[in-house]
């Protein structure tokens, strides 16, 4: 089961790579939209993540107990911060009259860049690096 959990968290690294240089690459060519794909990715992010924590959840229940408390911040960290995406992105919509709000893929591209630092810090705790 650790190796599950360690399996998943390079792939939960490696999605959010994706998120944040696909964000960087729309902001760079000046698109106004990343297209619908850019959302069926928030919804792999969003499982994966969910997955990886549920996973380490399982293997604290086996009694199986990380190096350091860190890895616990890390690994619950990328939720926190699709949470604050989605609560963001919506809100950001309800502006004044005549102002321009971001789009919301933007704070998922941004989220998505912090998600991608935690959970790298999560594998590399949890692989006792660091």
């Amino acid at each position: 089961m650790p190796d599950v959990h360690k399996f998943v968290g390079f792939l939960v690294v490696a999605i959010f790579a994706v998120g944040w240089l696909w964000g960087l690459g729309v902001w760079i060519l000046r698109r106004h939209d990343p297209g619908p794909a850019f959302w069926v990715w928030v919804t792999v992010a969003q499982v994966a993540a969910g997955l990886e924590a549920l996973i380490g959840v399982v293997l604290l229940i086996l009694g199986y107990r990380p190096d350091t408390m860190l890895h616990y911040v890390y690994g619950i960290g990328p939720l926190i911060v699709l949470g604050f995406a989605h609560w963001i992105a919506r809100e950001g919509q309800k502006v004044k009259d005549g102002s321009n709000p971001f789009p919301p893929w933007i704070w998922f591209a941004g989220g998505a860049f912090i998600c991608f630092g935690l959970s790298l810090r999560a594998v590399m705790t949890g692989l006792g690096i660091g």
